[in-house]
């Protein structure tokens, strides 16, 4: 990469995951998506953890394009599901993330709200197309709601609650989801390396 470059990848098609990084890095780094590129084999995800997965995509889609890659991995993992559905989140259950959710919830019936306990986690991974890594990683504990609520966010949102506000994570607002949630905080100790990017480093 060129000194005063500051185009940055980011191997996702999701629009929120994709706005909430933008808002991070604001007009200091243009942030580019998949869907703005042509059309590249997407990695397979067969790692056993989420920061494995990451360092996988960023590296592929940086060789692949050139550009320094941002990629993440990240899922819910339930203390009562001995950490399912883990790496395994976003394919859980065929379908949408409706469908994902209310497995998850009928596996969790009966279960106390004392054992509901569970954790978003996530690994962001920037690598160079000469092979160089950098993975942060961050984190947010709550526990699985009874029924979904909240219009807000994606995936699991509407069922992951905060049991001191008594509200889940889609009945947050973009900015309060992105101050507490597990990829905001990964995000924000990334952001002094992306920063890095508009000096060519």
């Amino acid at each position: 990469m060129t000194t005063g470059t500051s185009k940055l990848l980011f191997a996702t098609t999701n629009k929120g995951k994709l706005r909430e990084l933008r808002e991070l890095v604001g007009d200091s780094v243009e942030v580019v998506s998949l869907g703005d590129l042509p059309p590249i084999p997407e990695p397979e995800e067969d790692g056993d953890t989420f920061e494995a997965n990451a360092v996988k995509k960023a590296l592929e889609y940086a060789r692949a394009t050139g550009l320094p890659a941002l990629a993440d991995d990240s899922g819910l993992c339930v203390d009562a599901l001995d950490g399912q559905p883990g790496v395994l989140s976003a394919r859980y259950a065929p379908g949408d993330d409706k469908a994902r959710y209310q497995k998850l919830l009928s596996a969790l019936t009966g279960v106390p709200d004392a054992k509901r306990t569970a954790s978003f986690r996530c690994a962001l991974a920037l690598a160079w197309p000469d092979g160089r890594t950098h993975v942060e990683e961050g984190r947010c504990e709550g526990r699985i709601g009874h029924a979904p609520s909240g219009t807000h966010g994606f995936g699991y949102d509407p069922i992951f609650m905060f049991p001191d506000s008594g509200r889940t994570m889609a009945e947050l607002t973009p900015e309060e989801k992105s101050a507490v949630s597990h990829r905001g905080a990964a995000f924000r100790k990334m952001k002094p390396r992306l920063l890095m990017l508009t000096t060519g480093t």
